[in-house]
């Protein structure tokens, strides 16, 4: 019998992690982090950390555990959640992962083998040569030729995924998006998807919303503190939250501006979230409103209640 697992996702801001807590509290359950930014030590305003109190005595999972300047990858965090979901299930408890990130989550439910091609130091020094020498545009509209699907997912400053792309193809002889194909859609796991979503116009006021606190929080100052640590090329620096302020502290654009960059980032991930989640997974949708939220969180809990062992 396969080990059941709930899986909470949905847009930026829209109750995922109360859900969590709520869902835990009813079923005996322990969350796992589903987001790939809460992992790292100090950025816990920028990346809307799950707070002590939030978290009401429920133990969490792959949440501060790496430096700043530390990289992380989807085969990392695909690893570590089944390490999680086995520990939660071996004492008996219900394992629930709460998060947005959805090639992370996808990954860890259905198993994609990324250890085949392992990364190799001498072929990424080839091709951030290349990038030096032709540039960042002319090595993406190479993996654009090659993988057009994956280029969509990349953006063309993130040379991290564009060298992971183009390596995977050129040491296989396969595109990344055919190696995804190519997996398993079966999960060794028995995902209970569920999925909150809300208004696009009342979703979007919330985030902007929830920028504003963060700023009122001290935002600036978190970003400051690692800015000034020179970790401005670091994996961590490049997320949503951070990147925006690093034009501030350099002079080249005001403190307003990068707020409203950051709202708008925000909102656009939020409908990123929802398409991909949308397009590629399974999930049972339940649509919320700050106001309904106590009644929806019962349905769910209820019709749950129907489907844990």
């Amino acid at each position: 019998m396969k080990q059941q697992v709930v899986v909470i996702v949905g847009p930026t801001a829209v109750g995922k992690t109360a859900l969590s807590v709520e869902i835990a509290k009813a079923f005996q359950g322990e969350i796992i982090s589903g987001d790939s930014m809460q992992i790292y030590k100090g950025m816990d305003i920028g990346t809307a950390k799950v707070t002590e109190e939030e978290r009401q005595g429920i133990p969490h999972y792959l949440i501060d555990f790496k430096q700043p300047d530390e990289s992380f990858s989807v085969a990392e965090f695909q690893n570590l959640v089944e390490h999680s979901i086995l520990e939660i299930s071996q004492k008996g408890k219900l394992p629930i992962i709460a998060g947005g990130t959805g090639l992370y989550i996808q990954a860890a439910l259905y198993g994609y083998e990324f250890s085949e091609t392992k990364r190799n130091d001498t072929y990424q020094k080839k091709i951030e040569k290349e990038i030096e020498l032709q540039g960042t545009n002319a090595v993406y509209e190479r993996l654009k030729k090659v993988d057009p699907i994956q280029a969509e997912k990349v953006h063309p400053n993130n040379t991290r995924r564009l060298v992971r792309a183009l390596e995977v193809y050129d040491r296989t002889g396969q595109t990344m998006t055919e190696n995804h194909e190519k997996q398993l859609e079966e999960s060794k796991y028995e995902p209970i998807l569920i999925g909150l979503e809300m208004e696009r116009s009342r979703l979007y006021e919330r985030i902007n919303l929830r920028v504003d606190q963060m700023i009122e929080q001290g935002l600036m100052k978190e970003v400051e503190y690692f800015y000034t640590k020179g970790l401005t090329d670091s994996q961590s620096m490049k997320a949503i939250g951070y990147k925006e302020f690093i034009p501030y502290f350099e002079g080249e654009q005001s403190e307003e501006k990068s707020i409203e960059l950051l709202k708008r980032n925000s909102r656009r991930y939020a409908k990123r979230q929802m398409t991909w989640f949308k397009n590629k997974m399974n999930v049972d949708w339940y649509s919320i409103l700050p106001e309904t939220k106590e009644t929806v969180f019962q349905n769910i809990l209820s019709d749950l209640a129907g489907k844990i062992r």
